[in-house]
């Protein structure tokens, strides 16, 4: 059996959740408008990365899948309508998102490959902690200059990068335990 190609480039499982992000750029801008537009084309260009740092199918998906959740829960108000989501919607995102750059910065040989477990899961935990921070100031701007719908506040802030910290901790031991 041969696996499925498109001009020769054979397909990976996460290529549907690529398609779905597409799809979600032209159904966003129709329900939303240009916020939303913004925000898929967001979620589309990150479900890129893996593909184009080939990562496995499981980092693949899981990231892509989260990040496309994330984007539609916030465009459909479940953030709002349940308390906890987004908390844990932060800590999943944040944990695969720091593994995945961690992967793109060996891939693009930033950083070299074959480090002790301890160093990596520091650099997981250190890579989740500045990119909830610039998160943030990404919310925050997006609500200072964009859309006041975009939910920030000191509570919202402070549950969200303990929760970024907390997902990449997470992430750092389930890296540093593989072989």
């Amino acid at each position: 059996m041969t696996a499925a190609t498109v001009h020769g480039v054979p397909l990976v499982p996460g290529d549907v959740v690529r398609v779905l992000a597409l799809v979600s750029v032209v159904v966003g801008t129709w329900w939303s408008g240009s916020v939303a537009t913004a925000l898929f084309l967001l979620v589309l260009g990150g479900t890129m990365v893996p593909r184009a740092i080939g990562a496995p199918a499981v980092l693949d998906v899981a990231y892509c899948s989260t990040i496309l959740f994330a984007a539609w829960a916030a465009q459909l108000d479940w953030y709002v309508a349940v308390g906890w989501l987004d908390v844990v919607v932060h800590a999943v995102a944040t944990g695969l998102i720091a593994v995945l750059s961690l992967r793109a910065l060996q891939t693009w040989r930033v950083i070299g490959t074959g480090r002790p477990r301890g160093e990596t899961a520091v650099l997981v935990v250190g890579i989740g902690a500045v990119l909830s921070v610039l998160w943030e100031v990404g919310e925050w701007a997006g609500n200072a200059w964009l859309d006041r719908n975009i939910q920030v506040g000191y509570p919202d802030t402070m549950g969200d990068l303990l929760a970024g910290l907390a997902g990449s901790a997470v992430a750092a031991v389930v890296v540093a335990g593989r072989p």
